[in-house]
């Protein structure tokens, strides 16, 4: 059954130090998970990794890393029409396409190019390892934060193929919008702290670096437990 936490409207204000620290008071807010043989984290690349170590850890739990990979509008690239994951789930903003008068080709374009993005970080980041089986685990996707939830729902389609016994969606910071519709189709959502006035995911972190990818191979090569 799909849910909706609310865990984040008990610290509306948080900030974080860095992506590790938001890591460590996540993990602490999924407490109905500790203690368990089932989970396996599975961080968002590449800032959602940072967050997964810390909860993987926390959760004595094994981590991967799971890619998504954003489609920009053309021209403006900030703005998702829709979003690519592994194992080839997508998600496409319908209603922002026709407002902006985005054509299929251009759709394509986008996907193709992401594609081969994602490709070259699977590689990078898992060295020939074979990604992690979730059938019949506690999927748990970490990132760094939500937004518009578009890459989020993109993952949590395609680990839901995967066919893990539950999807949760554990995130330090989001708006409660977002939230409401990822709780939709992950079973449990779980946000540690949802500002009052959400403008973007780097507003609660002191330090919000961009992720390099051999900071993404270090922490998979660092054991959880």
């Amino acid at each position: 059954m799909a849910g909706w936490s609310g865990l984040a409207r008990r610290s509306a204000k948080r900030t974080f130090r860095d992506r590790r620290e938001a890591g460590q008071v996540l993990a602490q807010a999924l407490t109905a998970y500790h203690g368990r043989d089932d989970i396996l984290v599975l961080g968002l690349a590449r800032g959602g990794v940072p967050v997964g170590w810390e909860v993987a850890a926390a959760l004595r739990a094994p981590l991967d890393v799971f890619l998504v990979r954003k489609l920009g509008v053309p021209q403006w690239e900030e703005l998702a029409m829709g979003a690519l994951a592994s194992g080839g789930g997508l998600v496409v903003n319908d209603n922002l396409m026709k407002s902006l008068n985005i054509s299929d080709e251009a759709l394509r374009t986008a996907i193709e190019r992401e594609t081969c993005e994602l490709n070259r970080r699977e590689q990078a980041y898992r060295c020939g390892r074979e990604a992690a089986d979730a059938k019949d685990l506690v999927a748990i996707i970490v990132d760094d934060g939500i937004a518009t939830g578009a890459s989020m729902l993109a993952a949590v389609r395609a680990v839901r193929a995967a066919q893990p016994a539950r999807v949760v969606v554990a995130v330090p910071v989001g708006p409660p919008s977002a939230c409401r519709e990822l709780g939709r189709e992950a079973d449990d959502v779980v946000c540690a702290t949802m500002p009052t006035s959400f403008e973007a995911v780097g507003q609660v972190y002191v330090d919000f670096h961009q992720v390099s990818d051999s900071e993404v191979r270090e922490l998979l090569a660092t054991p959880t437990r």
